[in-house]
């Protein structure tokens, strides 16, 4: 299985969607934890890094950044 690419500022969308009703989550920390960000109520999460690998489904926007 390939690994997943995902940096800094991306718009990701995770296998279950927030309570919220939105599935579009923005990457604003990366390390070995990850944090990111709901779109829909602004709610932040941190996930560790294996977790966060396993439960995103797709990159809807890439930051385009380096």
């Amino acid at each position: 299985m390939e690994e997943k690419q995902f940096e800094l500022n991306d718009v990701v969308e995770m296998k279950k969607p927030h309570p919220c009703g939105t599935n579009r989550w923005k990457i604003i920390r990366l390390g070995m934890d990850i944090r990111i960000k709901c779109e829909g109520c602004g709610h932040s999460v941190m996930l560790p890094r294996r977790e966060f690998a396993k439960k995103m489904k797709k990159v809807f926007e890439q930051s385009g950044g380096e």
